[in-house]
């Protein structure tokens, strides 16, 4: 845990959603549709992205929970928004390019805030995802 508790999957996650929102808004804004934050697969695509890794279900479900008790990230179902506290946050941040975002984010945050503790479950997959990308057969 660092300095001022927050864990490096807590910046990791942070980071995440930022780029995740990111791509999810100039998706929007292309197709003229409304911005509705990221969803929880961009979120853990853009963690693939910058960690060449997946969290598991705890890390993410505990790092959102701490996010969002600490008011950095809004949290609707599977839709995952950075706050207004958490853009700032993203905004002040020493500038250091993508890898080494992550490391820049956790001393960030350690020196910002504290975690919160907000109450936050993943929703429960009603079917497998697909594992394979080929085409449906009719």
């Amino acid at each position: 845990m660092g300095a001022g508790g927050w864990q490096w999957n807590d910046a990791w996650i942070f980071v995440s959603a930022v780029i995740a929102e990111r791509l999810e808004r100039d998706r929007a804004a292309h197709a003229a549709l409304p911005i509705t934050g990221a969803g929880l697969a961009d979120v853990l695509a853009a963690a693939d992205f910058l960690h060449h890794a997946v969290p598991t279900r705890q890390e993410l479900q505990d790092s959102v929970r701490r996010l969002a008790g600490a008011g950095l990230l809004i949290v609707e179902d599977d839709l995952i928004e950075v706050a207004p506290a958490g853009e700032q946050l993203w905004r002040t941040r020493p500038f250091s390019g993508l890898s080494s975002a992550v490391m820049t984010l956790q001393a960030q945050l350690n020196r910002a805030s504290t975690p919160g503790d907000w109450r936050y479950g993943l929703p429960t997959l009603r079917r497998a995802p697909r594992t394979d990308h080929s085409p449906r057969s009719s």
